[in-house]
């Protein structure tokens, strides 16, 4: 006997995106990939990482006029992890940010997203930075993160699930994919 499979919950509404260009990153100034001119750190020996790092800085300085960034409440609190002292330089940092909550229905979006994308456990915030973009109708989630977020096969479930519940689908990219031309 074979069981059908179980129907998936519809996602929740959200209203229209929250701009024309919106943008939320999980990469702001403080972590180690960025570089950025508010945290100066030692560069990376890894070559890959090194120019991640030097893109995400020359992408900063454009994203912050071009764009209407955001944060989430799970960057505030992966910023505080760690030393004492530099999460509250982190903290800082990203105090002039608008931040986007997670209410309900976010968090009930991340649950699904979990069991639909197979979102380890363990990366249960990726799974929220999803749903927070998607929630809030953000045009654009920036973030390094190729295993669960800007990952074609990702995206592309990712953009099946959103559409059977008419959620927006953010673009889901790498810094290097929105620089200017």
């Amino acid at each position: 006997m074979r069981l059908a499979p179980r129907p998936h919950p519809p996602l929740p509404r959200r209203p229209a995106p929250v701009s024309q260009e919106s943008l939320i990153t999980i990469i702001p100034p403080h972590l180690p990939c960025c570089n950025s001119p508010a945290h100066h750190q030692t560069p990376s020996r890894d070559i890959i990482v090194l120019a991640h790092q030097e893109i995400t800085r020359q992408w900063w300085y454009k994203a912050i006029n071009r764009y209407n960034v955001f944060i989430s409440e799970v960057v505030i609190e992966e910023a505080s992890f760690g030393d004492p002292d530099a999460a509250k330089r982190r903290l800082g940092e990203l105090i002039d940010f608008p931040h986007l909550e997670l209410d309900d229905t976010v968090e009930e979006m991340a649950k699904i997203y979990m069991e639909r994308l197979d979102i380890p456990e363990k990366s249960f915030r990726d799974a929220a930075h999803l749903a927070v973009a998607s929630a809030h109708g953000i045009d654009y989630l920036v973030t390094w993160n190729c295993t669960h977020l800007a990952n074609g096969e990702v995206i592309k479930k990712l953009v099946k699930i959103n559409e059977s519940s008419g959620i927006h689908t953010p673009i889901i990219c790498t810094p290097e994919e929105l620089m200017e031309v």
